[in-house]
């Protein structure tokens, strides 16, 4: 699901989360001491339960990094693509094997292509901020 700044959605899963607790100005920046470091508060744990309803305020998406297999997958796809007519029948059977056994990364690269996170104000007060856009459903 693709979500849009504006919308209504709930948390749909049960979510914990723990970290440093640091101040932030109104507009929702960390604040920083004059040597630029945000200052660290206590450690704290937060639980909130599936259900939970709020506004998406950002949507950020971004690009999922190649693994070697995904490149080495169009490398040879462009080889085959390109000079596959007029290479020896067995480099092309090799390639075609590799291609083959790549594909499997490739297809699944395609799939989870784009990641997305979200920063979501909450009816309850809260901010989550880059968060997973998988842990919302729409309200």
């Amino acid at each position: 699901m693709t979500l849009k700044v504006g919308q209504r959605v709930r948390l749909a899963t049960d979510l914990r989360l723990a970290g440093a607790v640091a101040p932030v100005d109104p507009a929702g920046e960390p604040q920083v001491d004059l040597a630029g470091a945000p200052p660290v508060g206590p450690a704290v744990s937060v639980a909130l339960a599936a259900g939970v309803e709020g506004v998406v305020e950002r949507v950020d998406e971004h690009q999922r990094e190649q693994s070697h297999e995904v490149r080495e997958y169009l490398r040879l796809k462009s080889l085959l693509d390109d000079y596959g007519p007029q290479m020896p029948p067995a480099s092309r059977k090799q390639a075609e094997q590799q291609v083959g056994d790549l594909e499997a990364d490739w297809v699944a690269h395609q799939r989870h292509m784009l990641r997305a996170t979200v920063r979501v104000r909450l009816d309850n007060g809260f901010i989550l901020d880059d968060a997973p856009e998988e842990v919302f459903a729409g309200a």
